[in-house]
């Protein structure tokens, strides 16, 4: 049995992007793009240690936004080691979803949206290059694409936590 994991071009999103992903669970396989619909992308949930925005797949209901991302299948061991890097309980919780990889294929795939939110805060520059990142490696679209970059960032005030976090495209 294997655990599937939605990684949205929000929240967790700085995992969408498979390196980075496979740094951290190195069982990680790619599924496939993938829609939450009744989701909206949002950087609003706030950072516990450094003040700044993290993704979110935001629960709205309305079935005219929807989400994109990645579905990623993992080991179910790896899963509880996933849950203590995003940060369930402090800050993120876990989801069951229903994802559409298109052609009438939806799959149940665990996603993690945040409980501690905070509409006034930014992004690192740092965090979004990930998110965008992720995106472009998984081929979503260019209109979806130009959302992400068009988020207003911040500059990491820590230049080397910045410089440590993009070294994985090096």
């Amino acid at each position: 049995m294997v655990v599937l994991i939605f990684r949205v071009a929000a929240e967790y999103g700085s995992n969408m992007s498979l390196a980075r992903l496979a740094a951290r669970i190195p069982s990680v396989r790619r599924v496939g793009v993938g829609s939450l619909t009744g989701y909206r992308l949002i950087f609003h949930k706030a950072a516990e240690s450094d003040g700044s925005a993290k993704c979110d797949a935001f629960f709205t209901g309305d079935p005219t936004h929807e989400v994109l991302g990645v579905v990623y299948e993992i080991d179910p061991d790896d899963k509880h080691r996933l849950d203590i890097i995003e940060g369930v309980g402090y800050g993120y919780e876990n989801r069951c979803v229903t994802v559409s990889l298109g052609d009438g294929i939806v799959v149940t795939a665990w996603v993690y949206c945040a409980t501690t939110i905070n509409a006034t805060l930014r992004p690192f520059d740092w965090y979004r290059e990930h998110v965008v990142r992720g995106a472009l490696e998984n081929g979503l679209p260019d209109h979806y694409v130009s959302r992400i970059m068009a988020i207003e960032v911040m500059s990491d005030p820590d230049r080397e936590r910045a410089e440590r976090e993009l070294s994985i495209y090096a």
